[in-house]
């Protein structure tokens, strides 16, 4: 899971992307509305974690940009502002959640993870197709009962997967899902190919039809449709 932390409060921002990254959550940063109004546009989140006050701008704008790029962004308020107008024009606007300074790492972490079940899964640590499942909050994978060890990358690949099935999704989108900003280091998209080979590999040892199919020239889909239904 791709987050974008939006925090001019340097210390506070630094800790917040610790703690999140020892959640396993990929992080990017923004001090201030106009770096983080440009990563709006250029990137993809799967949340949003915005401060009302920035130094150059409203986060509440920010949260209308982002909800323009991509109405399924996940959004959670974060602001020393714990006034009633604040929180219902944030949520008006399409927040999911508001959390007032200052507040604890553990509660701030608990918010992210009902969200995303909520958002994603339908409010369930457990996700599954064709007899592959994920458990989100222990990060642990089974195919046919049997646990399946992974790399965090193609962990985060089968993710983001299960996270759009159906979804024809792009080498590019993949890499950026995974890498994030570092994506444009990258000189080709080999490595993702890598990725996924092994991930396939590993699924097909515990199950006959592994879900994620190549789409030729584009990229990546995880097809949900019973096995039955293909023979």
């Amino acid at each position: 899971m791709k987050l974008l932390i939006i925090e001019d409060n340097l210390k506070l921002l630094e800790a917040i992307t610790q703690t999140l990254q020892t959640e396993k959550y990929l992080c990017e940063t923004a001090t201030d509305f106009s770096a983080a109004h440009e990563k709006i546009f250029l990137y993809q989140y799967d949340i949003l974690i915005v401060d009302i006050n920035l130094p150059d701008g409203s986060g509440l704008d920010l949260i209308r940009e982002a909800k323009k790029q991509n109405p399924s962004t996940g959004i959670i308020v974060i602001s020393a502002r714990n006034s009633l107008s604040n929180k219902i024009e944030g949520l008006e606007l399409g927040a999911d959640d508001y959390i007032t300074k200052p507040f604890d790492m553990a509660e701030l972490v608990a918010r992210i993870k009902a969200l995303l079940r909520r958002r994603n899964f339908s409010g369930t640590d457990i996700i599954s197709f064709n007899n592959i499942s994920i458990n989100t909050a222990s990060r642990q994978v089974f195919a046919n009962g049997r646990h399946i060890e992974l790399t965090k990358s193609e962990y985060d690949i089968l993710l983001f997967f299960f996270s759009n099935p159906n979804r024809v999704l792009t080498r590019e989108s993949i890499a950026e899902h995974i890498w994030g900003d570092n994506m444009d280091l990258a000189d080709s998209f080999d490595f993702i190919y890598s990725h996924i080979k092994n991930l396939r590999k590993k699924l097909a040892a515990a199950v006959k039809n592994v879900p994620i199919k190549a789409v030729y020239g584009i990229g990546y889909k995880l097809d949900t449709t019973p096995p039955h239904e293909t023979d």
